[in-house]
């Protein structure tokens, strides 16, 4: 049973959640067939990395490995209800272990893929597999804590590996002219675009998490060959030209416009480029939506109605820019609109409130029987985790 948050052991609540995760997705227990799912597992793989941190215990490290193993031979690989077998790239078994995510990977949906004569059905599409763009760069961003943590190269190269695929497979140029575009959904194989239209932050997910590797990888001193992402960056910078908004009132899209900001600060702190018009669009971006957010009085809807990972994404990026004001602070002659970054995130500050609101909310057992939690639990905890243990999704 998960502890209140006024015991006051945030980290003990985060390992409680994290054991049971691991337990009941078949990680940690023999017994139970896996059950494998991207965007949670990246955050899940990020959450262990940060209790090894905490605790000193070796045993979340090894389950964060294990959850890559887990994840790369589950969703790198063919469904089992599917025609086609082996690794999802083609390639044959010894190759695609050395190279698990050079086909990219599948997202872990409860139904096959839509088959190319079957009518579009937007309803069923979410509950049916094949790859989106978004859950491949948090798995990306994971890839690349683990070598981080680690010192192991490997899983940096397997994130650029899985970049390159995603990016060839996911853009596209109009017939007619004009920037590159983005598909939202693709098939397993990334032959065929599921759902043509641009997920709206895409293109800044891509140019922010390839950036994130590539700065990994420019102090190797024997780089391997094809592992440069220079010109895939280029492309996402092209797309998120000037002139786009990033303005949304979904909690779960502007926790991750605050989360994108931090990362743009870490590698700003870390000398990889100069993004300072990047990162107070994304601030005062940011704030118009939350500003929207907080006006429909949110967290006075029933637990039955609301949904615990969005709002959690949202409690991550205000923790985010708590972080992203200790940088800022700290390095007040590398930002050079400094001023102005410090009162955008003073003002965002103000409801770092809701962060405890949120926890508190859903932290509390009878809000956790509602069909709203249960129907989606494994990732709705694993979020609460990072929520609650943040350093390990949001560092880089």
């Amino acid at each position: 049973m998960l502890k209140p948050l006024n015991s006051g052991n945030d980290g003990g609540t985060a390992r409680g959640i994290m054991l049971e995760f691991a337990d009941a997705t078949g990680l940690s227990s023999a017994g139970k067939p896996p059950r494998r799912y991207l965007w949670t597992d990246a955050f899940a793989v990020c959450n262990f990395l940060a209790l090894d941190r905490q605790t000193g215990d070796a045993k979340y490290k090894l389950l964060a490995l294990r959850l890559v193993d887990q994840v790369h031979g589950i969703l790198g690989r063919h469904r089992g209800d599917d025609r086609r077998t082996g690794w999802i790239s083609g390639l044959d078994d010894r190759e695609g272990q050395m190279h698990p995510t050079s086909g990219g990977l599948r997202i872990g949906k409860i139904m096959n893929e839509r088959k190319p004569a079957d009518p579009f059905d937007e309803r069923l599409e979410w509950d049916r597999d094949g790859q989106y763009y978004h859950y491949l760069t948090k798995w990306m961003h994971a890839l690349n804590c683990v070598s981080r943590i680690t010192g192991d190269a490997a899983y940096n190269r397997w994130a650029i590996e899985l970049a390159k695929t995603a990016h060839a497979g996911f853009t596209y140029a109009p017939p007619i002219g004009g920037r590159k575009r983005m598909y939202w959904k693709m098939s397993i194989d990334l032959t065929r675009p599921l759902v043509p239209s641009m997920g709206h932050p895409d293109p800044l997910d891509g140019f922010i998490t390839y950036s994130e590797l590539q700065a990994a990888v420019r102090n190797e001193l024997r780089k391997p060959t094809g592992l440069d992402l220079g010109v895939e960056i280029a492309d996402m910078a092209a797309m998120c030209s000037k002139g786009m908004s990033w303005t949304t009132d979904d909690p779960l899209g502007m926790g991750g416009l605050l989360s994108d900001a931090y990362r743009v600060g870490q590698l700003m702190v870390q000398g990889y480029f100069d993004q300072g018009e990047l990162l107070e669009d994304l601030l005062s971006s940011s704030l118009m939506g939350l500003e929207s957010f907080i006006r429909k009085n949110p967290f006075a809807i029933p637990a039955d109605r609301r949904l615990a990972f969005r709002e959690f994404g949202l409690s991550i990026g205000l923790r985010a820019a708590g972080k992203l004001r200790g940088l800022v602070d700290e390095h007040p002659g590398l930002f050079g609109n400094a001023n102005r970054l410090h009162s955008a995130i003073e003002t965002l500050m103000r409801y770092e409130r809701f962060i405890e609101t949120i926890e508190k909310f859903w932290l509390e057992p009878a809000n956790r029987e509602t069909g709203s939690w249960t129907e989606h639990r494994d990732i709705n905890g694993v979020m609460l985790a990072t929520s609650l243990a943040p350093d390990g999704f949001l560092s880089i």
